[in-house]
């Protein structure tokens, strides 16, 4: 018989069994279709991102074509708006000269070299010691010197630089010749004017342009501690060892600063800009080098003026290639003479002096006879504010006496000397030096500049022609009052000074429109903020910061002017070459901002441009802003704003918006290339405001690019 057949027992599965081997089919069945969606996915992006590059290609293929077109239509408008504006300047001018030549003014033309030569010449022979009259000379001088000072800023031919810079110098000198013999004239008359309270002379003389204030100390009076001017807001300290000496304090406020000036010509070329300027910004200036000039004694070593034969003419034209030179002014001359001898007061002798030397930090440290530690000022970083302070101590000149109805005075020719302090400093040693205490002074800030941080304190080094911080001590600054107090080592001409940056970076910015040739400028500066209304070729500052800016706020003038006002009152917003080195900066490519600029300039009758957060991540090629048409003077509504970015090839509008969390230089849905800034901003702008666009006035489109390139919103925000 056959073997039976052993039936195998087939194991069931338990429950749990089951359940898994349910979950891991289900999960095979979910990888697979996950695997099969995700395929259809990546195949989807596939398919979109060659339905885009194809897209792209077909875009960029059409900017090609139209490139040409569109590069030429704007290099038309810009060339006709330059050359309607250089046309407009230029009958300005010639009517400008015409209306000069026509009123006979007392002031020389100051381009005509032998009118100004004569005008010095007479006017340094006028013996007139008078000081309301002089102060008036004066003011006609330094309307002459402002003159002077555009036309030199301004030229290219070396031999003009030359002339108006001898001009300028000559200039200076007089006008500080003129207060030495009226400051004089006064201390002369001491006696007769003498205090019954104090038992001393003191008088506030003011105009326009400065406040002289004089003291005579006739009682001599040990206990004598110092004066206080309350009429000028000014005061001082005097040390005990002059207090018994027959000595005049003069302390002079020049709401102008001549000082900075000669720095600035003396030690021309000294910087090494960072980052390129805009293109055609400025021409390359005439650098024409200063010649040395020593003092001996009359007056103070401030200013001298230069006379100078044929063959010590030096001259020397530098690019923008790193050349550098620098040059120290020293002041000479001989004692103040009498009336009829005054017109030899201050001759010198100018001698040409090569030097090479770059100012790399703010406050350069040098060494002086290998003992002094000497900190001068770079007037790239600091901007002094409210005039200079000349400080002084003189020799009383000898008091009349009155004799049987007669007054007798010593005649003497040496003229109005000062009074060396520390005394005979050259003969002691340094212990002995020490016992010579500081002369301390107070001053009220002057109420026509804004100072956003304390001011710094800078003293006058004759010598070397520069500023410098060092020397200065005790320094206290009462900020309700508005008042700061400091003492020197010895009587020096002064400033106050400010960060010319302080209010930078710029924390944001707005252009718009508020009607035909009219637009507003805001910029929020890091301390303060502006506005600016533009309207034709006038410009109007707008601040809520009321102090010190009356005398410039609400008032209108020319983009150029309003710019240096702004700077003088202590609310720099521009910019040139070197600022980078004292302010961050979103490096961009300067001829990209170039073209913006002036493309936004076109457009700003109709749209308005405003800040975005973006501009810093684009990268240095690119720039970001915010834009969008406009044309009422409401501020431009929330979620009205579109993104654009410019390139050196093309604009084009971005998909991303402000509140993006992320860059993104993607194009928005439905958008197109364009090689022209305008092009881009004409796919999005109605037919009415392109008819406001092409009406725009040439003098408008100017003015908005000249303070658009001047302040750089695009670079310093």
């Amino acid at each position: 018989m056959p073997p039976k057949k052993v039936k195998s027992k087939v194991r069931k599965l338990t429950k749990a069994q089951r359940a898994k081997r349910q979950q891991e089919e289900e999960k095979r069945l979910r990888e697979e279709e996950e695997a099969q969606l995700q395929a259809e996915k990546e195949e989807h992006r596939r398919l979109e991102r060659e339905r885009k590059q194809e897209e792209l290609e077909r875009l960029e293929s059409k900017d090609r074509e139209r490139r040409g077109d569109e590069l030429d239509e704007l290099r038309r408008l810009l060339e006709n708006n330059q050359t309607a504006v250089i046309k407009w300047k230029t009958d300005a001018v010639e009517k400008a000269q015409w209306a000069r030549y026509m009123t006979c003014g007392a002031i020389p033309d100051p381009e005509v070299q032998q009118d100004v030569n004569r005008y010095i010449s007479l006017w340094r022979d006028d013996p007139e010691v008078n000081i309301t009259l002089v102060l008036k000379q004066c003011n006609l001088a330094l309307q002459l010197m402002e003159e002077l000072e555009v036309l030199l800023r301004d030229v290219t031919d070396p031999q003009k630089g030359q002339n108006y810079q001898e001009g300028l110098l000559q200039l200076l000198a007089l006008i500080h010749s003129k207060h030495i013999l009226t400051s004089e004239e006064i201390l002369k008359e001491a006696s007769a004017n003498i205090d019954t309270e104090t038992g001393n002379m003191q008088r506030v003389i003011k105009d326009e342009n400065i406040t002289l204030c004089l003291w005579a100390n006739l009682k001599k009076n040990p206990r004598f501690k110092g004066f206080n001017f309350e009429q000028a807001g000014l005061d001082f300290k005097l040390p005990k060892q002059l207090a018994v000496k027959d000595v005049a304090v003069r302390i002079l406020h020049t709401r102008y600063d001549h000082l900075s000036l000669l720095a600035r010509i003396a030690h021309l070329r000294i910087h090494a800009p960072g980052h390129r300027p805009l293109a055609g910004d400025e021409e390359d200036p005439v650098d024409i080098e200063i010649p040395e000039q020593r003092t001996e004694g009359e007056g103070t070593k401030e200013y001298e003026t230069p006379q100078q034969s044929p063959d010590e003419e030096v001259q020397s034209i530098q690019g923008l290639d790193g050349t550098k030179s620098a040059a120290s002014l020293q002041s000479r001359g001989s004692s103040a003479q009498p009336a009829e001898g005054r017109s030899s007061q201050i001759q010198t002798q100018m001698e040409a002096l090569d030097a090479e030397g770059e100012l790399t930090s703010p406050l350069q440290l040098t060494t002086l006879d290998h003992r002094e530690h000497v900190q001068v000022v770079d007037l790239m970083q600091y901007t002094p504010l409210g005039g200079v302070f000349h400080y002084d101590a003189f020799h009383l000149p000898t008091q009349a006496h009155e004799v049987n109805g007669w007054k007798i005075r010593q005649l003497l020719d040496k003229g109005l000397q000062v009074f060396p302090y520390p005394m005979e400093m050259s003969n002691l040693d340094e212990n002995e030096a020490l016992a010579s205490p500081p002369v301390g002074v107070s001053v009220t800030l002057p109420d026509c500049v804004v100072f956003l941080e304390t001011p710094k304190v800078a003293r006058w080094d004759a010598a070397a022609a520069q500023w410098r911080m060092d020397g200065i001590t005790q320094v206290s600054y009462e900020e309700a009052e508005a008042k700061i107090s400091f003492e020197m080592d010895a009587f020096h001409a002064f400033v106050l000074m400010q960060h010319t940056y302080a209010n930078f970076p710029f924390q944001s910015w707005e252009l718009r429109p508020l009607g035909q040739d009219s637009a507003l400028f805001t910029i929020n500066g890091a301390l303060i903020d502006l506005s600016i209304t533009i309207q034709g070729d006038q410009c109007m500052l707008h601040s809520e910061k009321g102090m010190g800016l009356s005398h410039i706020r609400g008032k209108w003038m020319s983009s150029p002017v309003l710019q240096r006002a702004m700077l003088n009152a202590g609310v720099n917003i521009t910019v040139n070459e070197f600022t980078d080195k004292y302010v961050c900066t979103c490096g961009k490519d300067p001829l990209i901002e170039e073209a913006a600029y002036k493309q936004m300039a076109l457009f700003a009758s109709a749209s308005a441009f405003a800040w975005s957060k973006w501009n810093v991540e684009c990268g240095v090629e690119h720039l970001v802003m915010q834009v969008c048409e406009h044309h009422i003077p409401a501020p431009v509504l929330k979620g009205s704003w579109i993104l654009y970015q410019l390139g050196a090839q093309r604009s084009q509008k971005l998909e991303i918006t402000e509140k993006s969390d992320c860059y993104s230089p993607d194009l928005y849905p439905g958008s197109e290339f364009h090689s022209t800034f305008i092009h881009m901003l004409q796919d999005n702008t109605s037919i009415e405001g392109i008819a406001r666009i092409r009406e725009s006035n040439y003098l408008f489109v100017d003015t908005v690019e000249n303070l658009l390139r001047a302040t750089r919103p695009l670079m310093y925000s």
